[in-house]
């Protein structure tokens, strides 16, 4: 259970007050804090308060979201900020930083899907040896011939996500 933190009484938040201000649900702030992504505490008459950081938090766990970052490296991420004290601009650099090779490796995939997608359209078998999505480099025909992706799409196969 989180501590009582008297100290705190007049400047927390409520977490409908937390709901309203940042634009996420109750229930999607008791997800974060499930998760260990935000954490708040008990008032004396058992009500669930957080301090006011926990908006610049929130809105750092949205926008890493919305370009694709996992919640457990959120949750990495965040931990290494001080506890307590509103992130930073110099904090969300930091973030961002870590994050900039994963994007811009994810960007290079993304453009090479779309230019190579109309390869693709109107083929149906996305199993021939040119198949630069499906097959690239002919992958598969060290295993053998036939139907070897139709049998790999099975669930629990071994074949990776091209």
């Amino acid at each position: 259970m989180a501590r009582i933190r008297p100290e705190d009484h007049g400047r927390s938040l409520t977490v409908g007050a937390v709901a309203a201000r940042s634009g996420v649900a109750v229930s999607t702030l008791h997800f974060y804090e499930s998760r260990k992504l935000i954490h708040g505490w008990r008032s004396s008459g058992n009500q669930r308060r957080y301090g006011r950081d926990v908006l610049r938090r929130i809105a750092i766990i949205k926008i890493a979201q919305r370009v694709g970052i996992p919640l457990a490296e959120i949750k990495d991420a965040l931990a290494g900020l001080p506890d307590g004290r509103t992130p930073t601009a110099a904090d969300w650099r930091a973030l961002s930083e870590r994050w900039r090779a994963d994007l811009d490796r994810r960007i290079a995939q993304l453009t090479d899907l779309r230019d190579k997608i109309d390869g693709c359209i109107g083929c149906g078998c996305l199993s021939i040896s040119a198949c630069p999505l499906r097959n690239p480099g002919d992958v598969l025909s060290e295993t053998g011939t036939g139907a070897v992706l139709l049998d790999r799409d099975e669930p629990g196969s071994a074949m990776p996500a091209g």
